[in-house]
């Protein structure tokens, strides 16, 4: 059984109108998937909603940077994250650490709030 995890791929015309509304404040432009449920196998269920609202950006102004978004009427992960998609990393930066940023620092609300297109999609684990 394959190991991953599964949530939502952003897909590429959603990802260039949002990356122009919301510019990468780091090097490594991310902006990719937003995570439901980590350390899972090829046979879970992917989730139903194929859509959400940007809400929130947060950014620790040292490297990490992520949007936050409701999915389902709710800003809340099962497991008490909050969704969102890791979109710009700095130097040495890894996408876990928006959980981090976002759980310590909070995150600045988007008015309006922009609705996005999402994915479900089974992501295999890299390495």
């Amino acid at each position: 059984m394959i190991k991953g995890y599964v949530g939502w791929e952003l897909p590429a015309s959603e990802r260039a109108r949002l990356l122009a509304v919301f510019p990468a404040s780091y090097s490594k432009v991310v902006a990719h998937h937003c995570t439901l449920k980590f350390g899972v196998t090829s046979d879970e269920l992917l989730p139903t909603a194929q859509e959400g609202l940007v809400v929130g950006v947060a950014d620790d102004g040292v490297g990490v940077q992520a949007l936050v978004l409701k999915i389902g009427g709710t800003i809340h992960r099962p497991g008490g994250s909050v969704y969102h998609i890791t979109w710009s990393l700095g130097l040495g930066r890894k996408p876990m650490e928006s959980n981090h940023v976002i759980a310590r620092e909070g995150f600045v609300p988007v008015q309006p709030v922009i609705p996005v297109r999402l994915t479900p999609k089974f992501f295999p684990m890299q390495g």
